[in-house]
């Protein structure tokens, strides 16, 4: 499969990153308005994580500065959209009645009503949808997946995530492009919450937003009819200084599985008071995932491990907690 990146900003640069280490497909083309980018030139790029920007050779492949002509080139076979949020319905729209396939990055569309949008369009063109969901193939998630089954009911979960509020992208600051800081960064979470339980029964969540001082953050409680209690937190403290970090805490009848970014690998801590190192998948996520995508294109299977409706309904759960915040934690019933 060939595959075109669009969008050259700071996740476009991580999965151009991906993309190079991937054998059985190859980059076909890149879509930039920015002509130094378009050239290759992508050093000027930073994010909370990936590493620095670089120059890529870009001299081989298709560069185009719009979508409009990327989607005419009989050479490209999927599109790898890292575009700012509001736009990812229309360009989705228009790349699946192009007859591309569609890896799209999270959140998958800005409301609810726009991922079921995308889905429609999905088959009704018989392309593959999928949204970039990257947890679902990080080594650290994975080894979470792994161990729950093995290890009984679970009792408690925790979910966190957090950053410095984003100086190197404008548009994440613009709730009508972005949705929010805690809309583009928990959706993770929430997505890893529809993975491992389903939904939950009700929500409530606190926090507070003020964008414009790079603060949007929350704590929110999930419960479930058996009586779990999942909690998602996190979001943005701060502008520029404050460091990523992400981790889980899952209680079960048989152990605890904990993990941090901030120095701790996924462990199990046994019900029998023994612990264990995880075993990770040598792999990287974006790789991962990316990969996935394009092997279930080239084959015509649905993409089960990261499915576009799982997608839609992390965008509905993540709204619904924001709605709950906004009512100073209000219980809310999970219906969609």
């Amino acid at each position: 499969m060939r595959i075109a990146v669009v969008g050259l900003g700071f996740m476009g640069m991580v999965h151009l990153k991906a993309i190079r280490n991937i054998s059985r497909h190859s980059l076909a083309a890149v879509v930039s308005e920015d002509p130094v980018k378009l050239s290759g030139d992508l050093s000027a790029i930073a994010g909370n994580l990936g590493g620095p920007g670089e120059k890529m050779d870009f001299s081989t492949i298709g560069r185009y500065k719009n979508v409009d002509e990327l989607l005419k080139d009989p050479k490209v076979d999927a599109v790898d959209l890292c575009l700012p949020t509001h736009l990812h319905e229309p360009v989705t729209l228009a790349a699946l009645r192009a007859g591309k396939h569609v890896l799209v990055e999270k959140p998958m569309g800005i409301d609810g009503a726009s991922c079921d949008r995308m889905i429609a369009e999905a088959e009704k063109q018989g392309r593959t949808l999928m949204v970039a969901q990257v947890l679902r193939f990080f080594p650290a998630y994975i080894a979470l997946r792994d161990a729950l089954p093995q290890l009984g009911a679970v009792r408690s979960a925790m979910f966190r995530r957090r950053c410095a509020g984003p100086a190197w992208a404008k548009w994440l600051v613009d709730k009508s492009k972005s949705g929010g800081g805690v809309f583009d960064l928990v959706i993770h979470d929430a997505d890893q919450v529809i993975q491992h339980f389903g939904l939950p029964a009700e929500i409530s969540a606190t926090g507070h937003e003020d964008l414009s001082r790079g603060v949007d953050v929350m704590d929110s409680q999930l419960y479930y009819a058996n009586g779990l209690v999942v909690t998602i937190t996190g979001g943005w403290h701060h502008p520029k200084s404050y460091p990523f970090s992400m981790e889980y805490t899952v209680v079960c009848d048989g152990g605890t599985v904990e993990y941090s970014s901030a120095g701790r690998e996924p462990a199990l801590h046994r019900a029998n008071g023994e612990s264990e190192i995880l075993p990770l998948p040598a792999t990287d996520g974006y790789q991962g995932e990316i990969e996935y995508f394009l092997d279930c294109a080239e084959s015509g299977r649905k993409p089960e491990l990261c499915s576009p409706q799982d997608s839609a309904a992390a965008v509905r759960l993540t709204k619904l907690l924001e709605q709950s915040r906004s009512r100073n934690g209000e219980k809310v019933a999970c219906r969609f």
